[in-house]
């Protein structure tokens, strides 16, 4: 049923450079992404959506196969759409902050601050860091969402005239990447990167979500600057399920 001011059913406009198959892809995304549609949940058929926006078949359709592309839904024949379970997804070929590569991506991310502190450098800390065992460091605690999901906990160590600054700053809301680079002028340079499985202790689990003992991806990553200098060694502790390191590798 079209309205008055150039509208159909369901607040489409008829006028307008996206096209009604993507209007209706960007409410639905909208709505995956503000948690309305949760995780695996059901989204309204080819059906519903015709009779709710007063489109055709093949606009209904096109909108989920978009969402499918994008993956943010899955189809299962003679059943319906779904919604995926968030996949955080990153290329090992790029040296990016979480929010960073996820926001580009799309995908809404926050983080909440569980702990900001002054500790002594254990072996491990000292080593990376190139500080003497006991030297102040400044670790942080965050727990990192996605489409409002928590998808890992982050535990960062930084020296202490680099962390010292930190403790100041906004770290919910802005990745330190982000301020590392803009804030403090120490461009990022590389990092070294190991990955490998563990399973979720008491507080993880707890943090997380999940059950303890349940298996749990843990990236080990040393970010240096451009010149060279060890700056952030952080422990990632990710949802097993819920993300993937892509990487593109040549024959030589």
């Amino acid at each position: 049923m079209t309205k008055k001011g150039g509208r159909k059913a369901g607040s489409l406009k008829l006028v307008s450079p996206v096209p009604l198959y993507g209007q209706i892809k960007d409410m639905l995304r909208k709505k995956i992404l503000d948690g309305s549609y949760p995780p695996h949940s059901k989204l309204p058929s080819e059906s519903e959506l015709m009779a709710q926006f007063d489109v055709s078949r093949i606009t209904a359709r096109q909108a989920i196969r978009d969402l499918q592309k994008e993956g943010l839904v899955f189809t299962i024949q003679g059943k319906g759409s779904f919604v995926t379970k968030p996949k955080a997804v990153q290329d090992l070929a790029r040296l990016e902050g979480f929010g960073e590569a996820m926001n580009s991506k799309g995908y809404e991310t926050y983080s909440r601050l569980v702990s900001a502190r002054r500790v002594p450098a254990d072996a491990d800390v000292a080593r990376a860091l190139k500080l003497e065992r006991g030297a102040a460091v400044v670790e942080t605690e965050r727990v990192r969402y996605l489409n409002r999901a928590p998808i890992s906990l982050d535990v960062s160590y930084f020296p202490e005239e680099i962390g010292n600054r930190l403790l100041d700053e906004d770290l919910e809301t802005r990745d330190i990447f982000e301020i590392l680079e803009n804030d403090y002028a120490l461009p990022l340079g590389a990092a070294d990167v190991v990955i490998d499985a563990t399973i979720a202790e008491e507080k993880i689990s707890s943090l997380l979500g999940v059950e303890a003992g349940s298996p749990i991806l843990r990236i080990e990553r040393l970010t240096f600057t451009r010149d060279e200098r060890p700056i952030d060694y952080e422990y990632l502790y990710y949802i097993g399920d819920a993300y993937q390191y892509r990487l593109r590798v040549e024959r030589r």
